[in-house]
């Protein structure tokens, strides 16, 4: 997944009530021949920079410009995609995140993937998350 993506991402349930959805990185690919465009206009994104994990005009404030020319260069490989305000999460694999509703999610899957990469996780996740967590087996 593209650090960038968050600058799109809301919840499937909460919509546009949290935004940023919090992401939990555990493992990246890196891909050193990308090359930012230089006809490419920066930030390439416009609200949210999930690389550093602020917002673009946080950033300005500080004096700082986004990392673009790096970000483009990583993706997630896995991770999870989190909403601190209904408790859903979301798994990223092979850099791909699911962000699927509750009712088409695989609870088999989803607890593997906890047990996978528990110690990577914040408790919230492990055991508070929702649909599925360490607790719901």
């Amino acid at each position: 997944m593209k650090f960038r993506l968050l600058n799109y991402l809301v919840c499937p349930y909460c919509k546009d009530k949290s935004f940023p959805l919090k992401l939990i990185v555990i493992e990246t690919a890196r891909y050193e021949q990308r090359k930012l465009q230089p006809n490419i206009q920066k930030p390439l994104c416009d609200v949210y920079c999930g690389y550093r994990g602020s917002f673009i005009n946080e950033l300005k404030q500080k004096g700082e410009e986004p990392p673009c020319e790096e970000c483009i260069k990583i993706e997630v490989k896995t991770g999870v995609l989190y909403c601190p305000l209904c408790g859903r999460w979301y798994p990223i694999i092979d850099e791909i995140p699911r962000l699927l509703p509750d009712e088409l999610r695989r609870k088999e899957e989803d607890v593997e993937f906890l047990r996978k990469y528990e110690s990577s996780l914040p408790d919230d996740i492990k055991y508070k998350g929702k649909p599925y967590s360490l607790l719901s087996t």
